[in-house]
């Protein structure tokens, strides 16, 4: 397409647009219903799966960081133990005591025993921290993910524990409530999470964040499909100038601005199907998000802000390492 749109012509589009939007779902869209007795049959080998290739993904990601130099008293527990005792607390929807208790019941085979402050620490600890993060990489690298068609989304994780930082309430029916943001950039092919970030202050920190993890990856993005949320000109300012960017517009949306912006809905004046039949392939990172809900919890128990970030992180990382041997 070497013809551009003008202002009036995008403004009569954006009328007609929601009519457009409903033709298109009442057409295209297929209602799915869930077998659960199948997913929980899969969800139980994909378990397996990961139980297996736990440790050694958790001793490939600790390797770099094994000389690293601790500050204070040494532990008893290795590094290994202790992001393997958070993760598998995540899985099983465990607390702090119970894990405890139940690393006290297998003490005799495990030889780990620890206080349930103990185990709260942990989510602090900067080698467990940097581990977790490197087992993205890991699980990444292991589907040779190079060039990835992404879409991402971003949730919210409900704090239990009230907190009386500001910024990190908001009003939902008249109510307060607490929330920690997450943010993942999925892999359409693999349905692998490629960047995964956490925010205490708002979605966009986490998206920063989840940008930066896909950016060290070296992850070539081919296409991003973002919400409404971030239909704003400056976006396009985040991926390369190659990488076709999918959004929706908004009311005041304008074609006004760079040749990118203006090639955004070009594409979709022009070429309105196709480019809604791939927007709405971003419903895989909603489907994402329920699926680590289900499996992990959408509470965190945690207080310190630190601390929720790491447990925000290994409800991602679960994410992965249940995909690990799917093909």
């Amino acid at each position: 397409m070497d013809y551009r749109i003008t202002n009036n012509q995008f403004d009569r589009f954006k009328k007609d647009f929601n009519g457009l939007l409903e033709l298109y779902r009442k057409e295209y869209s297929v209602d799915t219903e869930i077998d659960w007795a199948h997913y929980e049959k899969e969800y139980a080998k994909r378990l397996q799966t990961a139980m297996k290739e736990l440790k050694p993904i958790i001793r490939e990601a600790y390797a770099p960081l094994c000389n690293a130099k601790i500050i204070g008293r040494p532990s008893e527990t290795q590094i290994i133990d202790k992001v393997a005792i958070l993760l598998l607390k995540d899985i099983f929807h465990v607390s702090n005591r119970r894990m405890a208790n139940f690393l006290s019941v297998f003490g005799a085979v495990s030889e780990i025993s620890m206080s349930y402050k103990t185990v709260e620490r942990l989510y602090s600890d900067p080698l467990v921290m940097l581990t977790i993060h490197n087992m993205f990489v890991v699980t990444v690298r292991k589907k040779g993910i190079t060039h990835a068609d992404v879409t991402g989304d971003g949730t919210g994780y409900s704090l239990t524990v009230m907190k009386h930082y500001s910024t990190n309430i908001r009003k939902e029916n008249g109510r307060k409530k607490i929330f920690a943001y997450a943010f993942a950039f999925m892999d359409l092919c693999t349905k692998m999470y490629v960047g995964y970030g956490t925010g205490m202050r708002s979605e966009k920190e986490a998206f920063n964040n989840a940008k930066r993890m896909m950016v060290s990856l070296g992850i070539h993005v081919d296409s991003s499909t973002l919400d409404r949320y971030y239909t704003y000109q400056s976006i396009t300012g985040e991926f390369d100038h190659d990488t076709k960017i999918y959004l929706l517009p908004k009311l005041n949306t304008t074609i006004n601005g760079n040749s990118k912006w203006h090639e955004i809905w070009k594409s979709l004046v022009y070429d309105t199907v196709e480019f809604l039949r791939h927007y709405f392939k971003r419903e895989s990172s909603e489907s994402g998000f329920s699926v680590d809900k289900k499996s992990n919890g959408w509470k965190v128990w945690q207080r310190r802000n630190d601390r929720i970030s790491t447990s925000v992180m290994c409800k991602g990382l679960w994410h992965n390492l249940l995909l690990i041997g799917r093909d």
